[in-house]
């Protein structure tokens, strides 16, 4: 009989949303928000599991995998009881070289019903410490998995690890590819049996209402429960052999991601450049602000996991390396556990090249005569896409501008006029109109918004390194609108905060 392996601490669900630092500060309801996520998951500790498997064929029918498309991630739980300071292990290290699932509870080791989860492992083997401390990602996603799955019933999932031979990048194993590190300091192999070649199995009969169940347009994660502590067995002669423990019945899916693909409208290809896909919530002023950001992979897939409910708005921009600078694409009502499937970005007819806005932040206090003060600046390009929304226009990825947003800090210099504290910026954006639409499970449709493009400069101050105190009265400010102009740099009307707090 074979079993399975892993154990991760898996917060309450109010405490499953992503720890981050966020991307845009946008106003104090929406910071507090965020950091309340970040303060509740930092006080927990989150540790990384994986692993299971089963005893011999279930005899249910196999099910067919139905039309559509949705992508799984996995996350482990089951709090470790023999991690050192009080255990005898500070580490179980295992080298993780596929990851794969099947709608056929019967499927053979090589059955063609098994999709591959994680199809970069095979190339690329990840070494994780299953008594390690959490990175904030689902499992799969974690191991650079964004592979969509067809919809359908899968019954049998199967994790690989690698051979103790096999060479690992940066391995903490001396040499041995899976391995256990004692609290005292020694360092052992972790023996295996087939695990490396047929994968530790978790079957139907050890998953919650005997199946892992995705509807076209959704997105799940599998949540396994392990017991690793009782999974590492101890032969004598300094030997450790895994022998995977799961607990029936203990395995379950969860909806707390988000996930997709980019191609262009025309090729219906992946984009040979770099994509930006912000994830977006309303602030109390009802703007949308970028709650999460990620670059698409070469593939063009993304994945936001784990996440909070939504719903959410997701925000595309891209540029081809041929400097193509593509429309930006909306795509609005995002549950949580959608899957976005193949979302088309648009080049522009005639000029492709991006806008630049350029300008100047200042902060002073409102005293005769004025006094410069310091401020954080959270700045951001707004756009309204019609009537009822306006979002923030990602800045496109390039070597300068590493985020969807910038954030600066005023400080004095030859630059400010006498009593000021100030910050220049450039901000490089796509200058066409957006391509706007309402997530759909069964195909997303987007249409050319009809508000032409226009930016606006949207300033919001905070007191330096307060973790989100806002400055200044008020403590937002907004340029005009902007119109864009593709290959044409525009200058923006200083942005000025002049009653800010002083001392900083």
């Amino acid at each position: 009989m074979l079993l399975a392996i892993a154990d991760v601490y898996e917060p309450p669900a109010i405490l499953r949303g992503p720890m981050i630092v966020p991307q845009n500060l946008a106003t104090s309801s929406l910071f507090t928000r965020k950091m309340l996520w970040m303060l509740a998951g930092s006080a927990v500790v989150a540790l990384f599991a994986l692993v299971a498997v089963g005893c011999g064929n279930s005899s249910a029918a196999p099910v067919t995998a139905t039309s559509g498309a949705a992508t799984a991630s996995v996350m482990l739980s089951d709090p470790a009881t023999c991690q050192s300071p009080n255990g005898p292990f500070a580490h179980v290290y295992v080298t993780i070289t596929d990851v794969k699932a099947s709608v056929n509870s019967g499927a053979g080791d090589n059955d063609s019903s098994f999709v591959d989860l994680t199809p970069s492992l095979s190339a690329k083997p990840m070494q994780i410490d299953l008594l390690g401390q959490a990175n904030n990602q689902c499992f799969l996603a974690s191991l650079g998995a964004t592979t969509q799955l067809q919809a359908g019933n899968y019954q049998q999932i199967r994790i690989f690890l690698a051979d103790n031979s096999a060479l690992v990048s940066g391995n903490a194993c001396n040499g041995s590819a899976n391995c256990v590190v004692l609290s005292t300091g020694g360092n052992y192999p972790l023996l295996l049996s087939s695990e490396s070649k047929t994968g530790i199995k978790i079957p139907s009969g050890q998953i919650a209402n005997g199946g892992f169940n995705i509807s076209a347009g959704q997105t799940k994660d599998l949540d396994i429960d392990f017991s690793t502590c009782v999974s590492i067995v101890q032969e004598g002669n300094g030997r450790y052999r895994l022998k995977p423990v799961l607990h029936a019945g203990e395995v379950s899916t969860t909806s707390t991601s988000i996930n997709g693909t980019v191609v262009d409208s025309v090729t219906g290809n992946s984009i040979n450049g770099s994509v930006l896909v912000a994830l977006e919530q309303k602030d109390a002023n009802g703007i949308d602000r970028v709650f999460m950001s990620t670059i698409a992979t070469s593939a063009g897939s993304f994945v936001f996991c784990p996440l909070p409910s939504g719903p959410y708005d997701v925000v595309i921009v891209a540029q081809s390396t041929a400097g193509v600078v593509y429309a930006p694409t909306v795509v609005t009502g995002v549950a949580t556990g959608s899957a976005l499937s193949s979302i088309k970005i648009y080049a522009p007819v005639g000029a492709t090249s991006p806008a630049t806005l350029k300008g100047i932040v200042i902060t002073q206090v409102n005293t005769s005569p004025a006094v410069a003060t310091a401020a954080d600046v959270q700045l951001s390009a707004l756009e309204q896409i019609n009537s009822g929304l306006t979002v923030t226009i990602p800045l496109l990825p390039n070597s300068t501008q590493s985020s969807a947003t910038l954030a600066l800090s005023t400080t004095s210099g030859s630059s400010c006029a006498t009593g000021t504290d100030c910050a220049s910026y450039i901000m490089v954006l796509p200058a066409a109109t957006s391509y706007v639409g309402n997530f759909s499970a069964s195909g997303t449709s987007l249409s050319l918004s009809l508000v032409a493009a226009s930016y606006t400069a949207d300033a919001i101050t905070f007191v330096p390194s307060s973790g989100g105190t806002l400055d200044c009265t008020p403590s937002e400010v907004k340029s005009t609108a902007i119109l864009p102009i593709a290959g044409t740099t525009v200058t923006v009307a200083p942005l000025s905060f002049t009653a800010c707090i002083a001392g900083f």
